[in-house]
This record gives C-alpha cells, structure tokens and sequence, in this order.
C-alpha cells in the first residue's frame, strides 16, 4: 500500500466524471491512527451510516494533516501541495455522498454544482465566487466549476460560513440529496466545524491553468500510514497544532461575537428608526382626521346653505307661478269679452250686410271700381295674421269697405259672395285661437306637475345627505376610538424601548411585539384609505347631487321662459296696435313712398305697415305656430331673445 493510490471502491484511476462508487463495499469503520497504522472495526447493520462515518473519518485526517503539514511548511500553499489535492478530493466525496440522480434524456447527472449554486441566494458575499467561476473560460462541466468553487472558497477563507448556510437550508439541500446524505445528517455539522480551522491556512491557487474537468478524484491513503519514527514528532506538532487551533478558534469566536454585537446595536438603531418613523405616521394620521373632520364640518354648512337656496328658490317660484296664473286668467277674460265684442260686430255686419243687397242695383255702374277694390282686398286679407287682433282688424277695414260700398252705391253679387266666404274663414280662426288657448292651458298644467316632480325629487334629496351625515359621525367616534387605542399603543412601545435598553436578552419577545403593532398600524393606515375613498365618493355624491340641482334650476328657467312668453303672447294680443292701410303712406324703415309696384305689407309682430324689402322675413310667433311676415327690427329682436334664451 505504500506508494498505490487506492480509490475509495478499491478500483484504481477511476474518472472523477463517472458516477462515484458507494464507498467501501465491504464497509471499514476508520477511527484513527496508531502505531500500527490505521484501526478498522468490523461492519455495522446501517451501510450508509457507516459510509458517512468512514466520510467523516477522511475528512478529519485530511484536515489535520492539512492544518499540520502547512504550519510546518511555513508559507502560502499553492495548488500542487499534495495534501491539499487530497483535502479536495475527500470535500468532493463528502459532497457527492447521497446526491440525487438527476435523469435526463441522454445520461443520468449526478453533480455538486446544483447545491453551490445555492449558496449566492443564502450569502450574498458568494456572489462575486458565482460570477467568477461562471467567467472562467477553460471550466466546460458542473464538476470543474464546483472544484473552481471550492478552491475560490478556500482562498477567502469563507468555505465554512458558505457550507454553514447550506446545511441550516434543510428543505432546500433535500431537493439535491437523499435523506440519509451526509450533509443531512450531524457529520455534515461536524465537518463544516472543522472546516473552521483551515482559515489558518493563506492559499494562492491557480484556478485558470488547471484542467479541472478531467482530473480524478481518489484519495490517496499512504499520506495517512506514517511509521513508528515519526510519532513523537507528530505528537509535537500536534500539540502545536492543537494550541494553535484553540487560538484561531478564539479569534473565529471574537470575530463572531463582534459581528453578532454590530448586528445587535444596528437591530436597536432600526428598531428607533422604525419608532420615530410610527410616531410621525400616527401625527400625520391625527392631522388627516382633524383634515377630515374640518371638511365633513365644511360639507355641512355647504348642504345647509344649499338647501335654504333652494327652498328660498322654490318659493319665489310658487309666487311667480301663481301671479302668472292671475295674469292669464284675467288675459283669458279679455279674450273672451273680445271674442264676444266680434260676434256683436259679425252681427252688425250682416244686418249691413242685408241693407247692401237692397242698394245693389243702384251701384251696377260702378263695377269695374269695385272689382279692382276687391281684388286688392283679397291681397290683403290673405297676409292679415291669423290671430283675434287681427279679425278685429280685418272687422275694421270690412266696415270701412262697407261704408265706402254705401258712399258709392257700389256693389254687386260676386262681391257679396266673396264676402261671405272671407266671414268663414274670419270664423275658422276664431275656433284656431280657442284651439291655442286650450293648448296653452294644458303647458300650464304640465309645468305645474314638473314643478311638484322637483319638490318631491328635493325632500329625497334632503334625507339622503342627513342619513349620510349621521354615518359620517359613526365613523369618526369609531376613528376617535382607535386614536386613543393607538395612544395606549404608543406607551407600551416606550416601556419596551426602556427593557430593551436594560435585557437584550428579551430582544426576541419585543420583537414579535413590535411586528404586531406594525401590523395593527398597517390596518390602521388601511382603514385611513378607506376613509380617504369614502370621502371622495361622498364629493363624487355632493357633486352630481349639485348638477341634479342645476338641472332642476335649468328646468325652471325653462318653464319660466314659457311662461313669459305666453305673457308676451297676452300683451301682443291685448297691446299691439294694427295700423290702417290709409294712414301710411310711407314705409317706417326706408320712409319710401307705397305706390302700385312699392306694396304695403303690416309687420305680423308690431302691426306696422312696411315695404317688401324692409318685411321680407318670416318667423313663428307665439300667436301661430307657422312662419308669418315679420320686419326687419322685429326679425332682429326676435333673434336675439331666441339666442339669449338657448342654454
């Protein structure tokens, strides 16, 4: 056995790619060395145990003799010192024993990379080792890059705090490794606590020359078998070497309790930080609420105000619409005793109308006149209005032509029946002018039901905002309540800060109940957003609430505009004036003289009497709802109370 370099299986060479044997068919139990060399005990029952202590076993004496055989050496170890090839080799085995066959199309992968890799999620300071083993151009297998990994590792001198992490990670290490895998198991544990003394140890390994993909990992026994000579020397150096291994194990301890206080002290800075910033929120949190209670105040009075608006609005419209009411009744009772005064004249007209039939043969030789008479006349009525105003007018010149007929003893029977049918159509109109005032009847009743609609539609309103207003201070006594648990609150964490101050010891408990209250303030700042929202929905409400009150408001405008043009329409009916034909002679805009081709046209708006030019406009009036001669000044007038009227 001196100089043969068995592998862990018995076979020799075997390639550090190939799947690793299960170590020791026949398993050895190696304890230690002797005088005699190595001890050996017989085979347990369990194989796996056996094979993690035959692991753990290797991974001592490899370790130690590393440790001894560098401090003796006395300088930096470069990769061709031959115990620390051998420390890789056991590492490597340590790590392969238990893997998880991962199966593929091609082959069944059985590698340590999987696990490393884990190692730059759990400690962030492996990353730069990651990155650079991932850079490095001649590493082709996961195999070459974990050995590039753990020769890195070696070299900052971090390989036991990177192995540490990976082994708390249970849940993580069972997605690589069997159950009974060794670093599953408490011999992992053991040999990342003997890892911790190989910081002693200053490496300068090149990784970029090494051909790490194709070397074979065996390790070599004959390092281990040592003669009877060299047992003193050993015994020495391994007292050396213990003295020297509690030393380093002190300094690794003071490192740790040092970075375990740093990370006390900046657990309580945070922790202070964390009080300050919860103290400001809880200010900020008590100025929103007075904010809110400020604004709900604001939307009151606003509500108040609004309701007394429109109250007040409401009865300066009953009033208006009951003198309006008044008018048209009195409007409607001059009407009618106009209506009455055109029947009495109708009257007349036929008894005149009787005394003409007696004259007709004295006026024969007057025909031609009164043909050219009445077809002037029949120009006339065909443009006259076709309202009360105008019969009355058209009454007025059929008894002028009447009195002109007797002055002249003209007449004949084709006038007689012209006349006739001119009384039929004077009478159609009337039943026209009865028809609009019915018409106008029924608009006042439908305003009068719109205006009831509204009132109603307001009492629905005000209910609303006053159950709306009583939720609001539901929820802020329910707020009022929490500020005064949140103060309490507040006084438990200043008594903590003091036992924390005192026990660092209890750090743990006040931390649990430091997240609670964090928690019971993230509900808090949740609540705050909510209330936020439900006083943005409440301005969404006050907002369409005002709009339906515009509307409402444009409403009543409207009716308001009705019913002022109905006045109009009374007052043109009661106070216009329609102007004779013989009391203009010129037009009242241009002032030109009427002759045979310069016509007289009345205005149907003033009663005027205008040229073609100066009336060649036609609009509807409230008196008739077809479009009718109107002039120039009453078209203008006309426009623009039309346009001053549109919304």
């Amino acid at each position: 056995m001196g100089g043969d370099c068995l592998g862990l299986g018995g076979s020799r060479g075997r390639h550090g790619n190939a799947p690793p044997p299960s170590f020791l068919p026949l398993p050895v139990r190696v304890l230690g060395l002797s005088g005699q060399g190595l001890q050996v005990l017989r085979p347990t029952k369990d194989p796996t145990a056996v094979e993690r202590a035959n692991l753990l076993n290797m991974a001592k004496l490899s370790i130690k003799g590393l440790i001894e055989s560098a401090l003796s050496f006395g300088r930096t170890l470069d990769s061709d010192y031959p115990p620390l090839q051998q420390f890789f080799v056991v590492m490597e085995h340590c790590l392969k024993h238990g893997l998880k066959v991962r199966k593929s199309f091609l082959s069944h992968n059985k590698t340590i990379w999987g696990p490393l890799e884990l190692v730059e999620k759990l400690y962030p300071e492996a990353e730069e080792i990651g990155a650079s083993v991932r850079d490095l151009p001649g590493l082709k297998t996961p195999l070459g890059r974990a050995r590039a990994w753990l020769r890195l590792a070696l070299m900052q001198k971090k390989m036991a705090d990177y192995l540490r992490c990976l082994i708390i990670q249970r849940d993580l290490l069972s997605e690589f490794y069997e159950y009974h895998a060794l670093m599953m198991e408490e011999e992992g544990a053991v040999i990342v606590g003997l890892l911790v003394g190989l910081n002693v140890i200053d490496a300068n390994l090149c990784v970029k020359g090494e051909d790490l993909d194709s070397q074979v990992g065996v390790i070599d026994f004959s390092m281990y078998l040592k003669n009877e000579e060299d047992i003193g020397n050993k015994e020495r150096n391994v007292q050396i070497a213990a003295i020297l291994d509690q030393k380093n194990y002190v300094e690794e301890l003071n490192r740790q309790l040092n970075s375990t206080v740093s990370s006390l002290h900046s657990r309580v800075d945070s922790l202070e930080k964390s009080n300050t910033k919860l103290i400001e929120e809880l200010a900020i949190a008590k100025n929103n609420i007075i904010k809110l209670q400020e604004e709900n105040h604001q939307l009151r009075s606003e509500n108040k105000l609004i309701l007394m608006k429109t109250q007040q609005h409401l009865e300066v419209t009953k009033v208006d619409v009951e003198t309006e009411l008044q008018t048209y009744k009195h409007s409607r009772q001059g009407l009618d005793e106009m209506y009455n005064e055109a029947r009495r004249q109708l009257r007349d007209e036929s008894q005149l109308r009787q005394d003409v039939e007696n004259e007709l043969a004295v006026q024969v030789s007057m025909k031609h006149e009164i043909e050219l008479a009445m077809k002037l006349l029949e120009k006339d009525i065909h443009e006259k209005q076709d309202t009360l105003i105008g019969l009355r007018q058209q009454l007025e010149e059929v008894k002028a032509i009447n009195i002109e007929m007797y002055q002249k003893l003209q007449g004949s029977e084709d006038g007689l029946k012209e006349k006739n049918e001119i009384i039929a159509r004077l009478e159609e109109k009337t039943n026209k002018i009865t028809a609009a005032m019915r018409q106008l009847e029924q608009r006042l009743q439908q305003a009068e039901k719109a205006q009831m609609e509204a009132e109603d539609e307001d009492e629905k309103y005000l209910q609303e905002c006053l159950s709306k207003s009583d939720s609001l201070q539901k929820q802020i006594s329910q707020k009022e309540k929490q500020l005064v648990q949140l103060e309490t609150d507040l006084k438990i964490e200043k008594e903590w800060r003091q036992t924390l101050q005192e026990d660092l010891q209890k750090e743990k408990d006040a931390l649990s109940h430091l997240r609670n209250e964090t928690q019971q303030i993230i509900s808090l700042k949740k609540e705050f957003l909510n209330l936020q929202d439900e006083n943005q929905q409440l301005k969404k409400i006050y907002h369409e609430q005002e709009q339906a009150l515009q509307e409402l408001g444009n409403k009543l405008s409207e009716s308001k505009l009705k019913i002022e043009d109905i006045k109009e329409a009374n007052k043109a009916l009661q106070g216009l004036v329609w102007l004779k034909d013989k009391e203009a002679t010129h037009c009242k805009l241009c002032e030109k003289e009427f002759s045979l081709s310069k016509r007289k046209h009345h205005c149907r708006n003033c009663g005027e009497i205008f040229c073609n030019a100066c009336s060649d406009n036609e609009l509807p009036l409230p008196s008739s709802p077809k479009p009718v001669r109107v002039c120039d000044s009453c078209h203008a007038l006309l426009i623009q109370r039309c346009s001053s009227n549109l919304p």
